[in-house]
């Protein structure tokens, strides 16, 4: 079983997230590569694409939310994402255990206890009645049926346990930061089709072409399912199968090359939460242990990152119309002209004037 250095691996998660090299892909192509791109603060999914697409103007993700084709709504790992609308008829129900899990712990079992959970979707659904409304609204006519409690807490869980879409506002370029604003549509209304299961196999498949080489945990660490080895033993015979340098077990699809470990990767500037370093249990194939905290200090945040030589060296910061440049450790010469070169780039698109 062939071993793979720690660069190759970089590499290959690279080229497959497209930051090798931008490509001319569509942006509906390219959340599909991706699976779904997460999206709790809706401007950074904008940037990540910026980073990955040649020549990608707003105004295309933003035309994909008006036409329903991206939907924003709780996806991998309960939070919010976006992701293809046919991907999410599909994912959605796969991933439903995962919400449920969330859904069960102590913030929301606090305000529900007593309360019946399909009782509570089936009100949900029909305060709705296959239409939309603000969370705020759907949040005090809960209130309204069960009194004393929380209405607020009441409706995440409701949003948790049963797929409900965002309106394309919440999910396109605006201010910066989380929306107040959200309105909620069941899914199957907003999409005019039904919820369609797809298989933990072609989870696995479709992580894979945008993360592989990984191991198990690693798949489970991205979608927040468990107990996928006997599943992927079961595909054993159509994977490739790798050891990473401390003898971990890695597995890949098997039409899938990993690029030259030599193969140069410039400078990229990623957004908060991007998918290149939340793909995996082992993140060290792109961020080294000691800079996670930077990046990663808790209360769920991901800060924007910048990349050299296919690593995070660096965050970044915007406020006002200024964009923050914070390496971790020095560059050379070489390193920050071109870090200040795709920095330059960056700023017209996010609305910035000023580099620091």
């Amino acid at each position: 079983m062939t071993t793979l250095s720690s660069r190759a691996l970089n590499r290959a998660l690279l080229g497959r997230q497209f930051l090798l090299e931008r490509t001319d892909r569509t942006p509906l192509e390219v959340i599909g590569r991706l699976v779904a791109m997460q999206a709790q603060e809706p401007n950074w999914p904008y940037v990540g694409l910026w980073s990955r697409i040649h020549g990608f103007d707003r105004s295309e993700l933003t035309a994909l939310l008006e036409d329903r084709k991206v939907v924003r709504s709780g996806l991998l790992r309960s939070t919010q994402h976006l992701t293809a609308a046919d991907d999410f008829r599909r994912l959605r129900p796969l991933l439903q255990p995962v919400l449920d899990r969330t859904a069960r712990s102590a913030y929301f079992a606090r305000n529900s206890d007593g309360l019946d959970t399909a009782s509570l979707v089936a009100t949900g659904l029909e305060l709705l009645a296959g239409g939309t409304l603000p969370r705020k609204e759907l949040a005090r006519r809960l209130t309204e049926r069960h009194p004393g409690r929380d209405g607020r807490v009441l409706a995440g869980e409701v949003e948790l346990r049963t797929p409900l879409v965002h309106n394309p506002a919440t999910g396109a370029w605006g201010s910066w930061g989380t929306r107040s604003a959200v309105s909620v549509t069941p899914a199957e209304t907003w999409l005019g089709r039904p919820m369609a299961p797809a298989t933990a196999e072609d989870l696995i498949r479709r992580y894979l072409a945008a993360f592989g080489p990984a191991g198990v945990m690693d798949v489970q660490a991205w979608s927040g399912l468990t107990r996928l080895s006997e599943i992927v033993s079961r595909m054993r015979t159509e994977l490739r199968h790798y050891r990473d340098p401390d003898g971990r077990e890695l597995i890949d699809l098997a039409d899938a090359e990993p690029p030259d470990p030599d193969t140069p990767a410039p400078v990229r500037l990623l957004p908060a939460f991007d998918n290149a370093l939340l793909g995996h249990a082992d993140r060290t194939r792109i961020i080294a242990h000691e800079d996670r905290k930077r990046v990663m200090p808790g209360q769920a945040q991901v800060r924007p990152t910048f990349l050299v030589d296919g690593h995070v060296h660096g965050s970044w910061s915007f406020k006002g119309d200024t964009l923050h440049l914070t390496p971790f450790r020095p560059l050379s010469a070489t390193d920050r002209a071109a870090l200040e070169q795709e920095a330059e780039r960056l700023l017209p698109f996010v609305g910035g004037a000023v580099l620091v």
